[in-house]
């Protein structure tokens, strides 16, 4: 079950996987990035599944979008009556899906579980928690995750597989700068420019995405900014009172943004997914969040949090170096057929 370009990007070597070993997927597209920027571009370019269901639920919120999923991911599971129903990340289609296989008497599955901030001011942080507790059988990223999940005494069986992101960023980043023009196009060269990307709620509205951008609109850097659609909406009403280096782009297919974020001398995120893909790039990260589920990168000295605080946004970015000795963090880049051999430890008939 899948709705947004994180899980697009998880669900890739996972599919592969399951067909490796022989087992029949059915993918739910739920529609929460209805945006073909953000969504069937990545069925296009990922070579992903063609989903069997779209819910086209859209930009809704979250509890008017949960309610929405109910009746068609209730169809969907009384029509497939499948082995597990697998969910990807934190998002309302993550808890959409948990919420309707426990209603649908299906086992549940969860990658990426075991993750958090601890910040409940964030919608994601209820998802994974809620999501955690509703599914017997868990993918953690690391051990880290694995100890907060036996911390909280979940029931459910706990697997520690590596991140599937790490699996798609190993195959497809050298072929995305091999294949995307989008620096050309745009005239930037390596490492001379900063990536941008925001999309949370909370950061998209007042006073906090003031404050973000003018920070941003003080860097000395050319700021290449591909706006998630909320995002692009809530900038029609930001005029920089003078020179703004941000360039405001369409969201961006899989194979150009990772051209164009593993190549910038720094990304400023509010994604969870893009910090972690920071460290895998070797691109320092700089999170315009209080907090992050990814706290190993923050440890690491890749990433800096600033909230949303102007001051320290710029100066982060100014400072911004990768360490010159990093841990390899989440995985070998074989998390998916580890995920597909707990799902079905024997290949079924």
């Amino acid at each position: 079950m899948v709705g947004n370009r994180p899980q697009f990007i998880k669900s890739g070597p996972v599919s592969e996987a399951l067909r490796d070993a022989g087992i029949d997927e059915v993918v739910v597209h739920t529609g929460q990035h209805y945006d073909h920027g953000l969504s069937q571009v990545f069925f296009d370019e990922l070579g992903l599944g063609e989903p069997r269901y779209r819910l086209e639920v859209g930009g809704l919120g979250r509890g008017e979008m949960l309610e929405s999923l109910r009746p068609g991911l209730a169809d969907a599971i009384v029509a497939e009556r499948p082995g597990w129903v697998l969910v990807y990340g934190d998002t309302n289609s993550t808890l959409g899906g948990a919420r309707a296989a426990v209603e649908g008497g299906v086992s549940l599955a969860h990658v990426e579980a075991g993750l958090r901030s601890y910040d409940l001011s964030m919608p994601e942080e209820h998802n994974r928690v809620e999501t955690d507790r509703l599914s017997q059988l868990l993918f953690a990223p690391d051990e880290r995750s694995q100890a907060i999940l036996e911390g909280e005494g979940i029931a459910g069986r706990v697997e520690v597989v590596g991140d599937v992101m790490m699996d798609a960023n190993l195959r497809l980043a050298p072929i995305a700068r091999e294949r995307s023009a989008i620096l050309e196009r745009l005239g930037l060269e390596p490492g001379g420019y900063v990536v941008v990307t925001l999309h949370r709620e909370a950061n998209v509205v007042e006073p906090r995405l003031g404050r973000i951008l003018s920070g941003l609109r003080r860097l000395e850097e050319p700021v290449v900014f591909p706006a998630h659609p909320r995002t692009r909406a809530a900038l029609r009403g930001q005029t920089p009172s003078g020179p703004d280096p941000m360039r405001l782009l369409e969201p961006l297919g899989y194979l150009d943004l990772a051209a164009l974020a593993s190549q910038a001398r720094v990304i400023v995120t509010d994604s969870g997914g893009l910090q972690k893909e920071a460290y895998w790039y070797g691109v320092p990260c700089v999170t315009a969040r209080p907090s992050t589920e990814w706290v190993d990168t923050v440890q690491a000295g890749a990433n800096v949090l600033v909230d949303d605080d102007p001051d320290r946004l710029v100066e982060a970015v100014a400072d911004a170096r990768m360490p010159p000795e990093r841990p390899q963090l989440y995985g070998d880049g074989h998390a998916a057929e580890r995920i597909a051999a707990a799902l079905y430890p024997s290949r079924p008939e």
